[in-house]
Protein backbone atom coordinates (compact mmCIF):
# COMPACT_ATOMS: atom_id res chain seq x y z
CA UNK A 1 0.00 0.00 0.00
CA UNK A 2 1.25 3.39 -0.77
CA UNK A 3 2.27 6.17 1.95
CA UNK A 4 0.51 9.12 1.99
CA UNK A 5 3.32 11.10 0.38
CA UNK A 6 3.09 8.58 -2.41
CA UNK A 7 -0.73 9.17 -3.14
CA UNK A 8 0.19 12.81 -2.72
CA UNK A 9 2.17 12.58 -5.64
CA UNK A 10 -0.42 10.47 -7.54
CA UNK A 11 -2.52 13.25 -7.07
CA UNK A 12 0.29 16.09 -8.00
CA UNK A 13 0.68 13.82 -11.74
CA UNK A 14 4.32 13.55 -10.66
CA UNK A 15 6.07 10.20 -11.37
CA UNK A 16 9.68 9.85 -10.04
CA UNK A 17 11.77 9.10 -12.10
CA UNK A 18 15.11 6.21 -11.18
CA UNK A 19 17.37 8.74 -9.55
CA UNK A 20 19.76 10.09 -11.80
CA UNK A 21 23.95 8.90 -11.42
CA UNK A 22 26.64 10.89 -10.20
CA UNK A 23 28.42 12.38 -13.36
CA UNK A 24 31.41 13.28 -11.60
CA UNK A 25 33.39 11.73 -8.18
CA UNK A 26 30.21 12.20 -5.48
CA UNK A 27 27.53 10.54 -4.47
CA UNK A 28 23.80 11.47 -4.77
CA UNK A 29 23.30 11.52 -1.14
CA UNK A 30 24.38 11.26 1.89
CA UNK A 31 22.68 9.49 5.12
CA UNK A 32 24.36 10.77 8.26
CA UNK A 33 22.06 9.94 11.67
CA UNK A 34 18.69 11.48 11.03
CA UNK A 35 19.96 13.80 7.88
CA UNK A 36 19.64 12.43 4.48
CA UNK A 37 22.06 15.21 2.31
CA UNK A 38 21.12 14.67 -1.08
CA UNK A 39 23.62 16.56 -3.87
CA UNK A 40 22.35 19.09 -6.15
CA UNK A 41 20.13 18.40 -8.83
CA UNK A 42 19.44 19.48 -12.42
CA UNK A 43 16.31 19.27 -14.05
CA UNK A 44 16.47 15.96 -15.67
CA UNK A 45 12.85 14.93 -17.39
CA UNK A 46 13.31 11.51 -19.32
CA UNK A 47 16.83 11.31 -19.10
CA UNK A 48 17.74 14.54 -20.56
CA UNK A 49 18.17 18.51 -19.23
CA UNK A 50 14.86 20.04 -19.62
CA UNK A 51 15.57 23.69 -19.14
CA UNK A 52 19.37 25.05 -20.35
CA UNK A 53 20.60 28.36 -20.85
CA UNK A 54 20.17 31.54 -18.47
CA UNK A 55 17.41 33.64 -16.87
CA UNK A 56 17.57 37.12 -17.74
CA UNK A 57 19.09 35.62 -21.52
CA UNK A 58 16.43 33.78 -22.81
CA UNK A 59 15.02 31.81 -19.83
CA UNK A 60 11.91 32.98 -18.64
CA UNK A 61 10.60 32.82 -15.31
CA UNK A 62 8.08 30.42 -15.64
CA UNK A 63 10.58 28.20 -17.28
CA UNK A 64 12.92 28.75 -14.27
CA UNK A 65 10.56 27.37 -12.30
CA UNK A 66 9.59 24.68 -14.11
CA UNK A 67 13.38 23.58 -14.21
CA UNK A 68 13.54 24.57 -10.08
CA UNK A 69 10.45 22.04 -9.85
CA UNK A 70 12.23 19.44 -12.14
CA UNK A 71 15.09 19.35 -9.26
CA UNK A 72 12.97 18.94 -6.28
CA UNK A 73 11.41 15.80 -7.78
CA UNK A 74 14.94 14.53 -8.20
CA UNK A 75 15.62 15.50 -5.21
CA UNK A 76 12.56 12.98 -4.30
CA UNK A 77 13.74 10.34 -6.15
CA UNK A 78 17.11 10.39 -4.41
CA UNK A 79 15.68 10.74 -0.69
CA UNK A 80 12.91 7.70 -1.65
CA UNK A 81 16.83 5.88 -3.01
CA UNK A 82 17.62 6.81 0.34
CA UNK A 83 15.19 5.77 2.84
CA UNK A 84 12.66 3.38 1.13
CA UNK A 85 9.55 5.49 1.02
CA UNK A 86 9.12 9.27 0.75
CA UNK A 87 6.91 9.06 4.16
CA UNK A 88 9.81 8.58 6.29
CA UNK A 89 10.83 12.50 5.41
CA UNK A 90 9.68 14.34 9.09
CA UNK A 91 11.03 17.84 7.13
CA UNK A 92 12.49 19.14 4.18
CA UNK A 93 15.11 21.20 6.61
CA UNK A 94 16.74 23.12 3.90
CA UNK A 95 17.56 23.69 -0.20
CA UNK A 96 20.11 25.18 -1.73
CA UNK A 97 18.81 26.95 -5.26
CA UNK A 98 21.59 27.74 -8.22
CA UNK A 99 20.30 29.91 -10.81
CA UNK A 100 22.30 30.24 -13.96
CA UNK A 101 21.62 34.06 -15.16
CA UNK A 102 22.82 37.17 -16.45
CA UNK A 103 25.15 39.37 -13.99
CA UNK A 104 22.14 41.60 -13.77
CA UNK A 105 19.27 39.10 -13.45
CA UNK A 106 17.51 39.47 -9.50
CA UNK A 107 14.84 37.56 -9.53
CA UNK A 108 16.63 34.26 -8.00
CA UNK A 109 14.20 34.30 -5.32
CA UNK A 110 10.97 33.45 -7.92
CA UNK A 111 12.98 31.02 -9.88
CA UNK A 112 13.66 28.90 -6.65
CA UNK A 113 10.19 28.91 -5.60
CA UNK A 114 9.76 26.36 -7.94
CA UNK A 115 11.16 23.97 -5.78
CA UNK A 116 10.01 25.56 -2.90
CA UNK A 117 6.04 25.60 -3.53
CA UNK A 118 6.35 22.17 -4.55
CA UNK A 119 7.95 20.87 -1.48
CA UNK A 120 5.03 22.48 0.42
CA UNK A 121 2.24 21.39 -1.78
CA UNK A 122 3.73 17.19 -1.58
CA UNK A 123 4.77 17.50 1.99
CA UNK A 124 2.68 20.53 3.75
CA UNK A 125 3.74 21.98 6.89
CA UNK A 126 6.91 19.25 7.05
CA UNK A 127 7.86 21.19 3.48
CA UNK A 128 8.88 24.49 4.95
CA UNK A 129 12.71 25.32 4.51
CA UNK A 130 15.44 26.99 5.20
CA UNK A 131 16.37 28.25 1.56
CA UNK A 132 19.15 30.16 -0.38
CA UNK A 133 18.33 31.24 -3.97
CA UNK A 134 21.69 32.17 -5.68
CA UNK A 135 23.07 33.30 -9.39
CA UNK A 136 25.58 31.53 -11.03
CA UNK A 137 27.24 31.97 -14.65
CA UNK A 138 26.93 28.46 -15.29
CA UNK A 139 25.78 24.86 -14.61
CA UNK A 140 26.52 21.63 -15.35
CA UNK A 141 24.94 20.33 -18.44
CA UNK A 142 23.89 24.18 -19.44
CA UNK A 143 21.38 23.64 -17.09
CA UNK A 144 19.08 26.57 -16.24
CA UNK A 145 18.71 25.74 -12.38
CA UNK A 146 20.36 23.11 -9.81
CA UNK A 147 19.08 22.45 -6.71
CA UNK A 148 20.38 20.67 -3.49
CA UNK A 149 18.22 19.47 -0.34
CA UNK A 150 18.46 18.19 3.43
CA UNK A 151 15.60 16.15 4.56
CA UNK A 152 14.98 15.25 8.47
CA UNK A 153 14.25 11.41 8.35
CA UNK A 154 12.25 8.94 10.80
Amino acid sequence: MAGAIEAKLVELGITLPTPAAPVANYIGFNVVGKLVVVSGQIPLEGGKVAVTGKLGAGVSIEDGQRAARLCFINLMAQVKAAVGELDKVKRVVRLGGFVACTPDFTQHPAVINGASDLAVAVFGEKGKHARAAVGCPSLPMDSAVEVEGMFEIE
